[in-house]
């Protein structure tokens, strides 16, 4: 239903509007006109409000408004842009377009009708105003599309050389994915050099000869791009590796050409890396990644050469990365388990302690030893949370053997990573999970490596000596197979060595290993600790350490790892 507008209220814009408004009642006469009506033809309002709006038509006009626009009105409610003349208060004729709405009455409101006479000239004038804008806005709009154009060229486009930048090669190599494609990364040796010695300026030079170089060996169909500062790519059809590599020793011949700059000849090295990628979505940017980390293998092993990259590599990167993931779910998922290697004491034959030894039972692979998942622990940093859990774990275990009167009081062993002993956070970690576990700090040992001792001195020995004020043993692991001194030793706080297994295998096999072995236990007196020997697996090696007079001893000879409640049946059946 349409509800008719009321004009009063919005009397500023209908006095001031642009065109003539004029409203009529139904039959035809004035009741309202606007102020530029009133201007444009020099009319009063008091003179037209209450005649009739034909009056202001000529009489060829109003024939025409009478006996066709007003009978449209009665039955369309409208008509349109109706050409006329209307005549002035001077009688003059001006042409005018008429626009006519009949509003129906409604309500206690009666019927009315609404006219807009807009001046022919001023129209002509409108539309040309209306034409000029549109044209401005075309114009506008086809400056824009080329800046825009001319902008996502610039952010694809290195200013330097005129390439590819890295987003223009990344998204060529997205949209790759219909041929088999060499990628190489061509990385620059010693570019910095340049640049320090020669300039900035001298740099840029090099690095605009290169391009000029590298573009000559790009065949059809190939992208040359500079992806950073000094590394350039190089995208070509080929169809295997042995393709790849031949055409990566030919560029990098064309590139280590001598160039002269700033009147300096200088020889230009680099190191290239490539990928062989296969067709199919995503395997060109795959190979971007494994041709970057080719280069810096051929960094790693002299600069100067062409290194391709190996997909089993990859493979085995991608296996780690997976055992990874699976070890850090594993430990929040509570899959690891602690074994525990009792240490004998070669005098009276007694349980003194056992060394704390993780396991991880793998949902599909099964119980894995250490040596299956440490290495990837340590290289990742999940050592952290692998050595927290083992700490947690073992201290909690030995409190409880520390409360019952039935098992051996012993003490138990925790190997601590050389990341764990250089953490800041390691001796107030220590004193809450004692604390927390209730167990005499003497009852924990905590062992760390040579290697992790001699690589930071300072912070070891600072660590070393807080664990002391603990209460809680030290141990050296490993021992000899590193290059801690005695001047070393005196130096940390420790309470025992434990010797490497490699030599203790040898004992009574090897002069060489005998004399270490017996250098070793000689040593730990000298510094006054005990001396524990590790893997002993035979009565020969058993009876040499007591004629050397080790003290504590452990190895399949005497056990294998056993859970919590084997080693305490095991120590009861030594004590009889």
């Amino acid at each position: 239903m349409t509800v008719p507008v009321q004009i009063d209220t919005f009397e500023p814009l209908f006095q001031r509007a642009p065109c003539g408004y004029l409203t009529t009642s139904d039959d035809g006469l004035i009741t309202r006109v606007n102020d530029t009506f009133l201007t444009w033809t020099g009319h009063r309002r008091e003179d037209l409000v209450g005649t009739a709006f034909g009056r202001l038509l000529p009489v060829g006009d109003r024939i025409l408004w009478s006996t066709h626009s007003a009978p449209q009105l009665g039955t369309t409610g409208s008509v349109s842009e109706v050409v006329v003349e209307v005549v002035g208060a001077d009688r003059s004729r001006r042409p005018a377009l008429v626009t006519a709405t009949r509003v129906p009455a409604q309500d206690d409101i009666d019927a009315e009708v609404r006219l807009i006479v807009f001046a022919a000239p001023a129209r002509r004038a409108h539309e040309r105003e209306l034409t000029a804008a549109l044209r401005r806005a075309e114009e506008s709009e086809a400056r824009r599309a080329t800046a825009e154009a001319e902008g996502r060229r610039r952010e694809l486009q290195d200013p330097l050389t005129g390439l590819a930048n890295r987003a223009g090669l990344v998204q060529h190599l997205e949209s790759a994915s219909d041929a088999a494609l060499g990628v190489l990364v061509v990385d620059l040796d010693h570019f910095a050099v340049v640049n320090e010695s020669l300039g900035v300026s001298a740099g840029d030079e090099l690095l605009r000869t290169v391009a000029r170089r590298l573009a000559a060996g790009v065949r059809d169909g190939g992208l040359l791009a500079r992806a950073s500062a000094d590394e350039f790519v190089v995208v070509a059809p080929c169809s295997d590796g042995n393709e790849v590599r031949g055409f990566a020793e030919r560029l990098l011949a064309e590139v280590t050409a001598p160039v002269v700059l700033s009147g300096l000849e200088v020889v230009v090295s680099a190191s290239i890396g490539a990928a062989l990628a296969d067709p199919g979505p995503g395997t060109a940017v795959r190979a971007l990644h494994d041709a970057g980390v080719a280069s810096q293998r051929a960094k790693a092993r002299g600069r100067g050469r062409v290194e391709v990259h190996d997909p089993q590599t990859t493979s085995t990167a991608a296996d780690r990365l997976r055992l990874l993931g699976e070890l850090r779910r594993g430990i929040a998922e509570g899959q690891l388990r602690l074994v525990f290697q009792p240490q004998v004491r070669l005098s009276d034959g007694r349980v003194t302690g056992a060394e704390a030894l993780v396991r991880w039972q793998h949902p599909t692979r099964g119980l894995l030893p250490p040596a299956e998942f440490i290495d990837v622990a340590e290289q990742s940093g999940l050592v952290r949370a692998l050595g927290a859990w083992v700490l947690e774990a073992a201290v909690r275990q030995a409190a409880r053997w520390a409360r019952d009167p039935r098992a051996a009081t012993v003490d138990v062993s925790v190997n601590l990573s050389a990341r764990q002993l250089t953490d800041p956070g390691l001796v107030a970690a220590v004193s809450a999970v004692l604390a927390r576990h209730r167990l005499p700090p003497h009852l924990l040992v905590l062992e760390v490596t040579e290697t992790a001792l001699i690589a930071d001195p300072d912070a070891a020995t600072a660590a070393l000596a807080a664990l002391k004020d603990l209460g809680v043993g030290v141990s050296v692991d490993d021992f000899g197979t590193g290059y801690a001194s005695l001047t070393y030793l005196q130096r940390f706080p420790v309470g025992e060595l434990k010797i490497d297994r490699s030599f203790v295998m040898g004992l009574g096999q090897s002069d060489g290993d005998d004399g270490i072995v017996r250098a070793c236990v000689q040593l730990a007196h000298a510094v006054g600790v005990r001396a524990v020997a590790e893997g002993v697996e035979t009565e020969e090696q058993r009876r040499a350490l007591v004629a050397m007079g080790c003290d504590t001893v452990q190895g399949y000879f005497f056990s294998r790892p056993v859970d919590a409640d084997a080693l305490q049946e095991w120590a009861r059946e030594r004590r009889g």
